[in-house]
């Protein structure tokens, strides 16, 4: 029994702990093997009441860190949502993160959506720490620059960090990322800043849900 059981936690952990897989973050992993072993445990050594809260903390830890893999529309020049969640607010800012007057969409992330941003857009990512001598107006650490082969630049911004705990992206500055590409662990924030030129067409409105990778926010000038 015991090797039965040391077979299937090997199987898990390989399944669950490869480069990427289908179903958690790898961040989730540690979390879900817990809950995992905790569940098993009561119901080997306790009474099976035990292995209730376990059992519903393994659900709910899946829920939280489910990456599940989506199939990215092709849309030429369009900026697709980076989180699952909710427009909250489209205005204009004088001065945009990088360059000038610029459009900016907020979205309220939603708790159980995927724990994973997705880039908005094709591009190159840039290093916002270059701007910081030029004291650029709004200026946040917690920010994803990517410039398109058209030059336009489109900024993703995180705030309202639970626990204290920020995203944390998985691409260099310098990298070339793919529109809709898996770009940061979102960590349980509750909001993401959408930046765009003021030439772009802003293509949602306050109230609209949106799904990460999926959904198309915006759409950028031709020309």
């Amino acid at each position: 029994k015991r090797r039965g059981w040391c077979g299937v936690l090997c199987s898990a952990r390989r399944f669950l702990h490869g480069r990427r897989n289908p179903y958690v973050a790898r961040e989730g992993i540690p979390f879900i093997v817990a809950a995992v072993l905790g569940t098993w445990l009561a119901f080997r050594y306790l009474n099976p009441v035990f292995a209730l809260l376990p059992l519903l903390l393994f659900g709910l830890f899946w829920m939280i860190f489910r990456d599940p893999r989506r199939q990215i529309p092709a849309v030429p020049l369009g900026v697709v949502s980076p989180v699952d969640g909710r427009v909250t607010a489209v205005d204009l800012v004088d001065r945009g993160v990088v360059q000038g007057e610029a459009h900016r969409i907020f979205i309220s992330i939603d708790v159980l959506g995927t724990y994973t941003a997705r880039c908005p857009v094709e591009g190159v990512i840039k290093d916002l720490n270059t701007l910081a001598a030029e004291k650029v107006v709004d200026y946040r650490t917690s920010a994803l620059w990517v410039q398109t082969d058209e030059g336009d630049n489109v900024v993703l911004q995180f705030h309202g960090y639970r626990l204290n705990f920020a995203p944390v992206a998985f691409v260099r500055y310098g990298e070339r990322i793919g529109q809709g590409q898996r770009c940061a662990y979102l960590r349980l924030t509750r909001v993401a800043e959408v930046h765009l030129p003021i030439s772009a067409r802003v293509l949602v409105e306050p109230g609209q849900r949106v799904t990460a990778g999926l959904d198309v926010i915006g759409k950028l000038p031709s020309s």
